[in-house]
Order: C-alpha cells, then structure tokens, then sequence
C-alpha cells in the first residue's frame, strides 16, 4: 500500500480507533496516536489539523456503524415493539463499544469546535429518522411540531443517559440493570406521550 494521502488517513483512523476501543478515550493523544501508527505527530496534523478534527472522523464511522446496526433490527408485531427494539439496538451498540461511545458523547460535552460540519450533523440526524416512521405512527393524532419535540426530547434524553451506560461510575450507587432503566424511560416516556395527547 503506498502512502498517498488517503491511505495515511485511513491508517491513522484505523489506529486511533483501535487505541480507544482498547486503552479508551482519554487515551487518544497525538503522541500515542502517532506511536501507534509510526507517523509523526506532524503527519497527523497535517492530515487532520486538529485533534478534535480527527476525533470527528471517529465519531462518524462510530454514528455509520450505530446506524447499520439499529438498520438491522427485527421487525416488530407493532410500532410501539418497534421503538422498544430500536432501544434495545441502540443500548446493545453503546454497551458493545463503550470507549467508542465515550469518545463521541464526550467530544459533543466538552467540544470548543464551533458550529459542526453539515455531514457529521446529517449522521446524527440519520439516528433518529431511523425511529421517526415508528414514533409517528404511535404518535400519529399528535400535531406534526409535537410529533418533531416529542422525537427530538426523546432523543436528547436517551443521549444524555447513553453516557452512563459507558461507565461503572454509578455502580456502586445503583444496581439497577443499565438496559433495564433505559427501558423504563423509554416507555414511561411513551405513556405520557400517550396521556398528554
């Protein structure tokens, strides 16, 4: 393989992927990146200008792979069914990929980038028409901006509770099954939904 641009890239992706799924987010660092990937520290910057532009390219292949993934879920009896296996796949992937997770949830906690790129903020948008067709089905005597804040409230709130399904942290203050208490606010959720409308 010759080292054109987009090879290097790709290289340096691939190894900083592999750090993080490993080692963890806040392992992810020019110098191990580039102790990993025998490129210079220089070489990363010149192909990405930024550590947090490099961690955007993590975090899109980690939004695709979420988004093949909830892709592949069973069909339900039900749209309400659905929605609950559209949780299960989501919490399946982020307890999968932890580290991965962290790294995308963190960035967008602690990120100075400023507005983000059109198709990085497409991706995140995909996730969520994943569950739309579902939702508005469950939701359909909702007005349409109701259905759309209802979707959008729902999503936030499941995204904000995703960073606690990438740590231990709370273990020792709750035994209550991570999966299970997503669960719980998903249809919770739902059943007020249900009596507002």
């Amino acid at each position: 393989m010759t080292n054109t641009k987009d090879n290097i890239r790709k290289i340096l992706v691939a190894r900083g992927r592999q750090l993080v799924q490993d080692k963890g987010a806040d392992y992810l660092t020019a110098r191990k990146l580039a102790e990993a990937s025998g490129y210079s520290v220089g070489t990363i910057y010149n192909q990405f200008g930024t550590m947090d532009n490099f961690v955007l390219e993590q975090n899109k292949q980690t939004l695709d792979e979420l988004i093949r993934f909830m892709m592949r879920t069973p069909k339900g009896e039900s749209s309400y069914q659905m929605l609950n296996r559209y949780l299960d796949a989501f919490v399946a992937f982020v307890l999968a990929n932890r580290n991965l997770w962290f790294l995308l949830y963190n960035f967008h906690l602690h990120a100075e980038y400023g507005k983000l790129p059109k198709l990085y903020l497409r991706k995140l948008i995909s996730v969520t028409k994943i569950w739309e067709p579902a939702f508005d089905k469950v939701y359909a005597t909702l007005a349409v901006k109701e259905r759309q804040l209802a979707r959008q409230v729902l999503w936030l709130t499941l995204f904000s509770m995703s960073s606690f399904l990438t740590t231990n942290a709370l273990d020792n203050f709750s035994k209550i099954n991570k999966k299970s208490l997503c669960k719980l606010l998903l249809n919770t959720y739902m059943a007020g939904l249900t009596v507002l409308k």
